[in-house]
């Protein structure tokens, strides 16, 4: 699969159990124990509401989502909630893609930065992509800490 076969757009509310599905998967794929995965469930949930408060776009190839992202927040600054690559489309560009139209779409908002709280297993994806870490942030379970990055973005 390439990323040119794959369309992206915004989400519908109608996408929120494909959109759980696909976090669940992408979230698996690192081999998280079953108990962890659990343990995150709500964090790994899109739910219609989800999908009407932020900007969440889909990247779908033949009807079927491969990846999404969301983006939060107003103003200058907005966070990156989400972005999930099916484990069968990792490595094809999707995420880069995804990443990309967030930016610009948080560019278009007015914003001059953009945070998230990365996977341990994706830090060196967002750190090729621009992102810096600025931090870390607390998560579950305890004692466990996730890397807080920015992107600070220039007007286009």
């Amino acid at each position: 699969m390439s990323a040119a076969e794959v369309v992206l757009r915004a989400a519908r509310a109608d996408d929120a159990e494909a959109l759980t599905r696909l976090a669940r998967d992408a979230k698996a794929h690192w081999g998280y124990p079953a108990e962890l995965l659990e343990l995150w469930r709500d964090e790994l949930t899109v739910t219609p509401e989800t999908i009407a408060a932020r900007t969440v776009l889909v990247a779908e190839r033949d009807g079927v989502p491969v990846g999404m992202t969301a983006l939060a927040g107003k103003g200058q600054e907005l966070e990156l909630t989400d972005l999930w690559v099916a484990p069968g489309a990792m490595g094809a560009g999707i995420g880069r893609r995804l990443f990309e139209r967030s930016l610009a779409v948080a560019r278009a908002r007015g914003a001059l930065r953009v945070v998230l709280d990365s996977d341990p297993h994706a830090e060196e994806f967002y750190a090729h992509l621009g992102a810096r870490r600025i931090g870390t942030v607390p998560s579950q379970p305890s004692g466990r800490e996730l890397p807080r990055m920015l992107v600070a973005l220039t007007p286009e």
